[in-house]
């Protein structure tokens, strides 16, 4: 009697949840045809008007935080407080003089193209003004690489002229009223060689940023990003020590209070961070006073089939295995953590998925600061991952995934 009670309560449970949306699924949003109502224990949540999400929780005038703890194949995910939902950070990455890098670190100073009119680039300018007066935007990550900074001499003294060119786009960004990722696109090299560990010493990573923050040192919307995605570093600890040299000269320099960004192994992987060592070997860099006050994690996470950000489609939210065991760990860890790229193609699945990422980390704010996605800036529309904005006399029309999911309004 006991089975067939139980095939008959199971078979209620299927019948009744037939027809309604998943917890983190799509419930709503313009043009959604699918069903607006979520199992029980999770409410429809506006996220934006292109998208509602099956939140966990009960239903109030805005999306709540999860009223208990969740649960994944990699463990238990804790609580967020009450106060969560707010996100610090949304933005945008504007690349350009990044151009010529290459993951091996090797990058050519007259491959940069930067993204401003003046310099014959797109107009940067104008992006970062619409998304910030009609999205809602608050950050723009500015990568660059070291190369260009120095002009392909392996220094940490800056090369005035392409320091210039640069400044006039982190202070294009400044007008806007945003926050700027300062970010430096090497890959953990030069040249192919690991920084600290065959490569350039951690003496002359240190001068680089430390002549990098004393031009930035009294704005407190500096974020220093101290580099873009390490990998296949064979000493995660000794990396931690390279990064501690940049975060000590930076503090050093006179930028006392700004964000740093602290990357991991493996692409600096969301996913990762924890299982490579990152989390703990970055979890010792100190500001000079020993405290850890605005030392962040700096992460990454893409949504396609092999996390390399090349393919228009997505397959994963990352919720189960990156971002809800990152949230644990940081929560007991009394750490925050930024991802500073992400994103996906103007796809229907990237649409799904990203907007269901989006909606974990900002319920989950008190660990995550926020998100900046890849990219807009001298890339076309038409790029894999664009999100540059179009301009028809004067008016911006957004890539479909920046409308989705990235805008904040």
């Amino acid at each position: 009697m006991k089975s067939v009670y139980t095939a008959s309560l199971l078979s209620l449970w299927v019948a009744l949840a037939q027809g309604q949306a998943q917890e983190w699924q799509q419930c709503g949003g313009i043009g959604f045809s699918g069903s607006t109502t979520c199992v029980s224990g999770s409410v429809c949540s506006v996220i934006n008007d292109y998208y509602s999400q099956c939140i966990p929780g009960v239903a109030s005038s805005a999306p709540t935080a999860p009223s208990s703890p969740t649960t994944s194949s990699t463990g238990p995910v804790s609580t967020a407080p009450a106060s969560a939902g707010t996100l610090r950070f949304a933005g945008v990455n504007i690349a350009g003089f990044d151009f010529g890098c290459n993951t091996d670190g090797s990058c050519t100073a007259s491959a940069a193209w930067p993204p401003l009119t003046q310099y014959y680039g797109h107009d940067g300018q104008g992006q970062m003004q619409h998304f910030v007066n009609d999205d809602g935007f608050n950050v723009f990550r500015l990568p660059v690489g070291w190369q260009f900074l120095t002009n392909d001499v392996l220094t940490g003294t800056l090369d005035e002229d392409n320091f210039q060119e640069y400044d006039t786009l982190v202070q294009t960004c400044l007008a806007t009223g945003a926050s700027c990722i300062v970010d430096v696109h090497n890959y953990a090299r030069w040249n192919k060689e690991i920084i600290g560990q065959g490569g350039p010493s951690n003496e002359i990573f240190a001068e680089l940023w430390s002549n990098i923050a004393a031009k930035y040192a009294d704005n407190d919307r500096i974020i220093f990003g101290v580099m873009n995605e390490p990998h296949d570093i064979p000493d995660i600890n000794l990396w931690a020590g390279s990064v501690q040299a940049a975060v000590t000269a930076i503090r050093q320099a006179g930028a006392t209070t700004q964000l740093i960004l602290l990357p991991g192994n493996d692409y600096t992987s969301a996913a990762t961070f924890i299982s490579n060592g990152s989390a703990a070997a970055l979890g010792n860099v100190t500001n000079p006073d020993g405290s850890f006050t605005n030392l962040i994690f700096d992460v990454h996470k893409y949504l396609d089939s092999d996390n390399s950000g090349t393919h228009d489609d997505c397959v994963t939210n990352n919720i189960d295995d990156a971002f809800g065991p990152l949230a644990t760990y940081l929560r007991a860890n009394n750490r925050q953590a930024f991802n500073t790229e992400t994103g996906g193609g103007n796809t229907a699945s990237c649409a799904q998925f990203l907007c269901e990422q989006i909606a974990f980390v900002q319920q989950n704010s008190d660990v995550f600061l926020g998100y900046v996605g890849w990219a807009a800036g001298n890339f076309d529309p038409t790029y894999v991952l664009g999100e540059t904005p179009t301009d028809t006399n004067g008016v911006w029309t957004d890539t479909s995934l920046v409308a989705a999911c990235l805008a904040p309004k």
